[in-house]
């Protein structure tokens, strides 16, 4: 469809370009029917499609239409596969244009910053550039069938604890570095057509609302040219999210703050032209051909989903065991091999064409005896001692047991963060019986996020499944058996205990502020520079056979000055030799790293950093006996930092040790290149002299040996060291009292008239709840939990225009104790609905 945009505006009225900045509905856009302006049909799909039969159904309480259920991200991650993303992605864009969805909200791309985030199935890694790549691989794949991509949450959207309010308070090295840099990634390489802001502030300001985010930095240093919705529900000032340059509120709210925009622009508070920009973009949305609806081929996509969930599988440790050769009998041992685990809870949950489990899946293996034990409850977490011990006789009369262990879905989900970092005690013990009774058990984990493994060393193997989606339970047997290998490796690290984690001591949030206290010391970014010992390191994964690395070449790539890309042509390739030096087919992903070599930097030293940051990965599929060349090419933002003194990206003159391995602790090679000073140039450092220093692999001699930096020393613990790392005082929250449209329906227990408003609102939540909580009453009781963390203005976006922000307003001064200016409020929200141009006469408060 083609059609001249300022056209369009320029025939329409204000208040029709100001309907266009707000939904339509729960998952669609406002039309204009009579300007030819079709609605754009939206749906959750970071992992599978979720397209709600409900037009206001924004929840899933009434169910979505079958689709296939890839693996969640956590798991796709641990491919570390852009190919297979670009599949994966594909085939999510193709099951949309079926169901003629225009926009698959996905994938979503936060860092992991700590694993006891509720939301972290639904993103890639601790590590930025693996999450962009990936994600930018999944958005080609999306787009590729005609239908858009919407990339998730933007920014810094890292904890559910009370995630609808908190401000995350973060310095701006820590930003560049760490949590905008995947987006800047996905948005250079992939083009994705819509952005989605977070519900979130960061520094003060909430998301869809930050011009500093939205319009200096997305638009305009990275060239984003596509929409910005909200988060549902996450818009708190529509004049300041236009003016921000937020195009689109989601869902819709039924017109009811359209009149405080057009109010703004006829007061001159808001330009027009900030209205045509969002309209404009709408527009440019729906002009886009809707994608042709293809005859979709479930059984291909389900064989997909099977091959991606093996090819995320990492084998964490095996002592020979596997893959299972002459085996006749296998004790299966679980509940969740009969009833998987394979994804998230909250708004990516997915009605699956078709569920594999691993119980059906052995079964159906020719010549093979298997027995099942449930050993737990598949959503319960108490300790039933009766069923342990007829697992552990199970087990004890078979010549392997397996045992699926894992989360429930009451203890991850989106919504709330988990609170600790252990297995309910139940599997602890089945997992330790089981070993007790049969040394040859195999552990497979369930989860989306890293676990503590008290019994790590008992196992004769443990796999980590994440949640592999609709096909897991055939993928498992399948790598069991070794007709797949484990082609996995970790996308996080695994640490022991929860108060290893750097950020551990300000997670989620105090109050409403979520400390950043880490800075840029994020997952192996830290345990590596203080040598903290991990279970299982970033990148981490062993496979059915042995590779060998080669020594690393480094090549300087020569571009003339009047033909280079500031940040984007290589400095230098890293090119490893890699061979199979085992029996068995296997895949390897070589995983390079940059170190700042302490000393060099001697005119203009960084800033304090981690030992090592990854900086390029390629994995292989080499048949026995085979070798190849790996060749990573480096370009200037591999040895860069953000350089907050000129706002821009910076590479100081030094040298830096190029590490490659196949884990963030496992380096086999190693090599160092001088670079010269290069001047900052805002988006992009410039491209300074490349030298290779001789040496090679001698100059990593020392890596394991030399002491770690003292963890105090990295963490900005004290009130006055993180005030110098954000270069400002810390900002305070404000006060719970009075109350405000920010207050948590939670807020209200404080007074009397606060708790019967909260008790009848808990009623009117429950009923919806329940329905998504499917039976499990854990569950509903988080997700009750989480509902106390609701802003009140969400009563007004979620009414559908059936409660104003004027009534809401007086109900607030109500529960302030001010009745007199309770009733004015109240009589002019009659007035209004008598006379709804009245309305738009009454000014609302800014709070």
């Amino acid at each position: 469809m083609a059609w001249d945009v300022e056209e369009i505006l320029s025939r329409l009225p204000l208040e029709s370009r100001v309907r266009l900045l707000s939904g339509k509905d729960a998952w669609h856009t406002a039309d204009l029917p009579d300007e030819g302006v079709r609605v754009v049909a939206m749906a959750d799909g970071p992992h599978g499609l979720r397209r709600q039969e409900a037009a206001r159904d924004q929840l899933g309480a009434t169910g979505s239409v079958p689709a296939t259920c890839f693996p969640t991200a956590a798991a796709l991650a641990s491919s570390w596969d852009a190919g297979l993303l670009t599949e994966v992605g594909a085939a999510l864009g193709a099951e949309a244009a079926a169901e003629g969805v225009d926009v698959v909200l996905g994938p979503g791309l936060n860092i992991k910053r700590h694993p006891f985030g509720g939301r972290n199935f639904e993103y890639f890694s601790e590590d930025p550039l693996l999450s962009g790549r990936l994600a930018a691989a999944m958005v080609r794949g999306i787009r590729s069938t005609g239908t858009a991509a919407c990339v998730k949450h933007f920014a810094v959207n890292n904890a559910e604890t009370n995630r609808l309010v908190v401000d995350a308070v973060i310095d701006e090295r820590t930003l560049r570095e760490i949590y905008l840099t995947g987006f800047e990634i996905v948005i250079r390489e992939s083009g994705p057509d819509a952005i989605m802001a977070a519900y979130n502030k960061v520094n003060g300001t909430y998301c869809c609302e930050h011009p500093s985010l939205l319009t200096r930095i997305l638009r305009g240093e990275w060239g984003f040219t596509g929409l910005v919705m909200s988060d549902w529900g996450a818009t708190n000032d529509r004049v300041a999210a236009v003016a921000a340059g937020m195009d689109l509120e989601m869902p819709g709210s039924g017109g009811v703050s359209d009149a405080d925009v057009v109010d703004a622009v006829q007061s001159g508070r808001l330009t027009g032209d900030a209205v045509d920009a969002c309209a404009g973009r709408v527009l440019q949305l729906a002009a886009r051909r809707p994608a042709d609806r293809p005859a979709v081929d479930h059984q291909r996509h389900h064989r997909l989903a099977r091959r991606a969930a093996a090819q995320s599988t990492v084998l964490l440790a095996n002592n020979g065991l596997l893959p299972l050769v002459d085996v006749g009998s296998v004790a299966v041992i679980g509940a969740f091999a009969a009833r998987p685990r394979f994804q998230g809870a909250g708004s990516s949950l997915v009605n699956p064409t078709r569920v594999d489990t691993a119980l059906a899946a052995l079964e159906s293996r020719p010549g093979l005896r298997v027995t099942y034990s449930p050993g737990y409850g598949a959503q319960t977490v108490g300790v039933d001692s009766g069923l342990i011990t007829r697992a552990a006789q199970a087990a004890r009369e078979a010549d392997v047991a397996v045992v699926l262990v894992g989360l429930p879905g009451a203890q991850e989900s989106e919504g709330f963060d988990r609170v600790d970092l252990h297995l309910p005690r139940q599997h602890d013990e089945l997992v330790e019986a089981v070993c007790s009774a049969n040394p040859n058990t195999v552990v497979a984990l369930s989860n989306g996020s890293p676990v503590a493994l008290p019994w790590a060393d008992r196992p004769a193997a443990i796999l980590e499944c994440y949640l592999g989606g609709q096909a897991g339970g055939s993928a498992l047997v399948d790598v069991l058996f070794g007709d797949e290998g484990p082609a996995g490796r970790l996308a996080e690290s695994f640490p022991y205990a929860a108060a290893d984690v750097p950020g551990d001591p300000w997670f989620p949030c105090d109050s409403r502020r979520a400390e950043y206290r880490e800075g840029v010391f994020v997952g192996y970014r830290y345990y590596d520079t203080a040598r903290v010992p991990v279970r299982y390191a970033f990148g981490h994964g062993l496979s059915y056979t042995d590779f060998e690395y080669g020594p690393l070449r480094l090549d300087p790539v020569e571009t003339p000055d009047d033909q280079a890309q500031p940040g984007t042509d290589a400095l230098v390739t890293a090119t490893v030799s890699v061979t199979n030096t085992g029996t068995r087919p296997g895949h390897e992903v070589a995983q390079v790293y940059v170190h700042r070599v302490a000393g060099s930097h001697t005119d203009a030293a960084p800033p304090a950093g981690p030992e090592q940051e990854l900086r390029g990965f390629d994995k292989v599929h080499l048949e026995p006996g085979e070798s190849t060349d790996v060749a990573i090419p480096l370009g200037p933002r591999a040895f860069a930092h953000y350089d907050t003194a000129v706002c821009g990206w910076r590479i100081t003159a030094g040298d830096y040790e190029i590490r490659v391995g196949s884990s963030s602790r496992d380096i086999c090679a190693a090599a160092v290149v001088r670079l010269g000073e290069s001047s900052a140039a805002g988006a992009e450092p410039g491209r300074p002299r490349c030298t290779v220093l001789p040496g090679g692999s001698a100059a990593t001699a020392g890596q394991q040996q030399r002491p770690g930096a003292d963890p105090g020393d990295l963490l900005a613990r004290s009130d006055d060291a993180f005030a110098r790392l954000l270069g400002h005082p810390i900002p305070q929250p404000r006060p719970e009292r009075p109350f405000h449209r920010n207050s948590t329906i939670g807020d209200l227990r404080t007074t009397a008239t606060g708790r019967l408003l909260r008790a009848g609102l808990r009623r009117l939540i429950a009923a919806p709840l329940a329905r998504i909580a499917a039976g499990d009453d854990e569950m509903q009781r988080r997700l009750m939990s989480a509902a106390d963390e609701a802003p009140l203005r969400q009563i007004v976006l979620f009414s559908n225009g059936l409660i104003t922000w004027q009534a809401l307003d007086a109900a607030i001064d109500w529960l302030n104790g001010e009745p007199r200016r309770a009733a004015r409020g109240f009589a002019a929200v009659a007035q209004g609905q008598m006379w709804p141009a009245a309305v738009r006469r009454i000014r609302p408060r800014r709070h």
